[in-house]
């Protein structure tokens, strides 16, 4: 084992995960294939073994399923009382998530993670609760059945032919701090459930036929297996990055297909992928890019790229490695990701572009002097007459390669090499004054520098070369005899040997340093574009902004033209204005709708100028990004594409908050809104009420006190005392309206008979309904309903009342009542004018009216009010057209179950009443 020293940024991760997990309890889960497999057995075992260590144990929730040895194992520890919860005509027990918080015990056990709450819980499911008691500081032990995952339900469900309905999501599992997996063979699993320690009798019996069948058992077992198994490996690579240990450990099988420049780089993805297909492991694929391959022909750079994209349709993770040594970046990658098998390609008998030198090493051979611990896979030769590379990624390749301006890189590299010519000619004729005054030694020295200047500034070729024509130079010009090669003096062929292999050593490492800076330099660029793009959007907060800084800042940081295109109210993505050439709409509905890349460089639409990347927020898919590369190359570059799939990413998440912060704010508006109405209505109400009061009983006055009025006088009178009780009638509409919606409006339930409450309500708006006629129509097996009848009585009267207001006094209206399946209905509906068009849904909504401007008294509180009654008895209310043409007006109320009432039983003898 050899330790190296820690990333620091890896140390700060670290420490700041402890610093979050330092106050929050500790969960173990134990696993198992199916019911039965003695998980519940387990944990109460190590609860036992936790009381004997003197911690405070208390059960939450244990499910026996009437197994006696796990009722065994309960006895002994302390429990928590379930909490009752009301479920249609059951109570239901369940976890008690206050009293545990209350309680405060130093280890807790609570059953069945995955299960579902009962409706009215804090939250819906179980595993909720727990995050809860974590972040309380209280450890927590529960028990957890393979097919709860909800990344293998539909695995169980193909399986089993059961789709389970009650799940976990896998980060609950995965970020559990212990994972205990209690695994119990198929065989014996099936004599436990046969001699009844799974479950009773008759439910045994029914799971034997269905669920426990021995080839449900042995998949199901395999999976939990698996899933421990990919569970296990990140424990691993966790403890091997906090441990900063390098060597590669071979607990599980995976290999790293190595992608070289050269035509058989295909071959070693390809294989790579059938030789992990069979294995049915994972596999990674990368390319070392040194200083030496920066310089390589753009196909053959292209050829890498399509090379890379390939294996990532072939499901690989790839990656582009920079580094001066081929072996050793590709070891250190294969420690760092746990790797322990490498496929390479064919030795390279030739020279070529990765080592032009004969005496050195194949990389294979490099790969196993660096990397002892590993093996290394060697694939045999491609075919002379295979095509490389194949396939949509090679035809890709190709295409941009033949659209790659290959002149114009070719004369930027000769130009290069001129400057060491230049400079050779300009630091001769400088030194040539000074050479009487300058010792040879310093002049070399003066040659050396000019070798390093054109290394940093223009490569290693270049220095090469700068470095041959100094030392002729300085032999030429500078050692007698002058302008001849001839040396007098011996001693200066050491002097020219030691100066060129100065000149080129020191060449060869400033290439590798400026290769290694500009790669620095690009990541920097690339980690401050994406630091400056997330600082921005942190402070959008419209739309607009979020399409303002993703133009901006995509189109500077990958050189293209970039397009934001979002949704509209329909939802469909609305094209911007002005439209770029070649954009296209439909390419960028299709990966809205399918969550996919499509465009340029992708499997669809290849063809298209731009890219489509959809915007994947963790609610919804918010827009498409469109992006038109100058050079469509990098989008081939892993890096590249990761940091734009980041860039997508940064973009959907403020687009949500955006949008989410658009609705709080509307939210808000309105709730202050409804909250200052209510008050101006419950205020006006109480002011207006006592004086209206007042004013009736002066009119009953006026018309019983002496002396006898005027028949007009009369009619005046009465007129004012129905104008005072309609007045009423709609204070008492706001006043209700005011409580319903602060909520002190308490149902109380009986059951009742609706002929009694129809005949009331007719009876107290007869004045309004004037000689309109109405008619009720009641089936004569009408039930019971359970409903308040003071308030069901106000709905009646309501839509009567609403019905008079709308319709000639020739009208009729009728009144009628069904029982439809659960539902009791109940029409008021009428052969009048029939509703407005195109407002039926909006009538019950609150200062709304048949007809918004005329002579029709009333405010719009009437069916409002009806809404809020008919909705808090569970019931429906909606407005139609009535068979005889006009309005009607239908509310629902649940039937229930009525009381039993036994038509033999002695009724009681009531007392009588003066």
């Amino acid at each position: 084992m050899s330790a190296a020293r820690p990333d620091p940024d890896q140390l700060l991760d670290r420490l700041r995960s402890d610093e979050l997990r330092a106050g929050r309890g500790r969960l173990r889960i134990y696993i198992g294939a199916s019911a039965g497999a003695g998980k519940t057995y387990a944990m109460l075992t190590a609860a036992h073994e936790a009381v004997a260590k003197g911690v405070d144990v208390v059960i939450g929730v244990v499910e026996t399923h009437g197994r006696a040895d796990t009722a065994a194992r309960v006895e002994g520890l302390a429990r928590l009382p379930l909490r009752t919860v009301p479920h249609r005509g059951r109570d239901l027990a369940e976890f008690d998530l206050d009293a545990a918080l209350a309680r405060r015990p130093g280890l807790l056990l609570v059953d069945e993670l995955a299960h579902s709450n009962a409706p009215g819980s804090r939250h819906p499911k179980r595993w909720q609760d727990m995050e809860d008691v974590l972040a309380a500081g209280i450890d927590v032990l529960s028990t957890l059945n393979i097919q709860h995952l909800e990344s293998l339900n539909d695995v169980v469900a193909g399986i089993v032919g059961i789709r389970v309905q009650e799940t976990l999501p896998d980060s609950v599992f995965d970020t559990a701090d212990e994972v205990v997996m209690v695994d119990v063979p198929a065989d014996e699993l099936l004599a436990r459930l046969k001699a009844g320690k799974v479950y009773v009798a008759p439910q045994a019996e029914r799971a034997a036929q269905h669920f426990f069948r021995k080839g449900n058992l042995i998949a199901l077992r395999e999976l939990a297996l698996r899933r421990m198994a990919d569970r296990m490996q990140g424990d691993v690579l966790d403890y091997r990055d906090a441990q900063s240990i390098r060597d590669v450990w071979r607990t599980q099988e995976a290999l790293l297909a190595c992608v070289g420049p050269g035509p058989e780089g295909e071959q070693v993805v390809r294989s790579t992928a059938r030789l992990a297909g069979r294995l049915n492991i994972a596999w990674h694929a990368v390319y070392v890019e040194t200083p030496a391959l920066q310089r390589a022909p753009r196909t053959e750079r292209m050829r890498v790229l399509a090379t890379l994209h390939l294996a990532e349709t072939l499901s690989a993770t790839t990656a582009v490695l920079t580094g001066a040594n081929v072996a050793q970046a590709l070891v250190e990658h294969a420690r760092e990701h746990n790797l322990s098998t490498l496929v390479m390609g064919p030795a390279r008998p030739k020279a070529g572009a990765l080592w032009p030198h004969p005496w050195h090493r194949q990389p294979a051979d490099e790969v196993a002097r660096c990397g002892a611990d590993l093996d290394v896979i060697r694939i045999g030769a491609p075919r002379s007459d295979t095509p490389s590379p194949s396939g949509t990624a090679g035809r890709d390749a190709r295409s941009m390669a033949s659209r790659a301006a290959e002149p114009a890189s070719g004369r930027s590299r000769w130009t290069a090499y001129l400057w060491p010519v230049l400079g050779a000619v300009i630091t001769t004729a400088c030194l040539q004054p000074l050479s009487d005054l300058l010792e040879p030694t310093n002049i070399a020295m003066l040659f050396l520098l000019g070798v390093v200047g054109i290394a940093v500034r223009q490569g290693r070729g270049p220095a090469a070369l700068a470095a041959l024509l100094n030392v002729a130079a300085f032999d030429l010009f500078f050692i007698p005899p002058i302008l001849s090669f001839t040396v007098n003096d011996a001693q200066y062929v050491l002097t020219f040997g030691v100066m060129l292999a100065v000149g080129l050593v020191v060449g060869q490492l400033t290439a590798g340093l400026r290769f290694q800076a500009r790669i620095a330099a690009h990541r920097e660029t690339r980690a401050r574009k994406l630091f400056e793009f997330a600082r921005d959007l942190s402070g959008a907060l419209q739309r607009d902004q979020v399409v303002e800084s993703t133009g901006s800042t995509l189109s500077s940081a990958f050189g293209s033209q970039v397009v934001l295109l979002l949704p509209g109210d329909d939802d469909a993505l609305v094209m911007p204005h002005p439209a770029p050439d070649g954009l296209d709409l439909g390419i960028a509905q299709w990966a809205c709708d399918q969550d996919r890349q499509a465009g340029l460089s992708t499997d669809t639409l290849p063809a298209s100028p731009f890219r489509y990347v959809p915007l994947r927020a963790p609610m919804r898919i918010r827009g498409v990004l469109a992006i038109r590369p100058q050079d469509p190359r990098w989008l081939l570059i892993p890096e590249q594409q990761r940091q734009l799939d980041t860039f997508a990413s940064l973009i959907a998440i403020a687009l949500e908050r955006v949008h989410y912060a658009d609705v709080a704010r509307q939210t808000l508006v309105g709730m202050e809104a409804e909250r200052l109405r209510n008050s101006l209505l419950s205020a006006m109400s109480h002011d207006i009420r006592t004086p209206l009061t007042v004013l009736a009983g002066l009119a009953e006055s006026l018309a019983t006190v002496p002396p006898a009025l005027s028949p007009d006088q009369l009619d005046q009178v009465h007129a004012i005392r129905d104008e005072v009780m309609h007045m009423s009638t709609l204070v008492a509409n706001l006043l209700d309206m005011a409580r319903i919606q602060s909520g002190a409006i308490t149902l109380r339930r009986e059951w009742q008979s609706l002929e009694e409450i129809i005949g009331t309500a007719i009876q107290s708006v007869r004045r309004q309904l004037g000689p309109r006629a109405v008619t009720v129509t009641l089936p004569p097996d009408l039930p019971l309903v359970e409903f308040d009848a003071v308030l069901i009585e106000r709905v009646l009267a309501n839509l009567l009342e609403n019905a008079a207001k709308y319709t000639p006094p020739t009208t009729r209206i009728t009144l009628s009542a069904a029982c439809v399946g659960k539902d009791l209905r109940v029409t008021v509906a009428d052969d009048g004018p029939g509703l407005p068009p195109g407002r039926a849904d909006r009538l019950f909504d609150k200062f709304t009216r048949g007809d918004t401007e005329s002579a029709t008294p009333g405010v719009g509180l009437g069916l409002a009010i009806c809404r809020a009654i008919v909705d808090a008895h569970g019931g429906h209310i909606s407005a139609g057209a009535s068979a005889q043409g006009g309005a009607a007006l239908t509310f629902t109320l649940p039937l229930g179950t009525p009381p039993v009432i036994d038509a033999d039983a002695e009724l009681p003898v009531l007392p009588e009443t003066a």
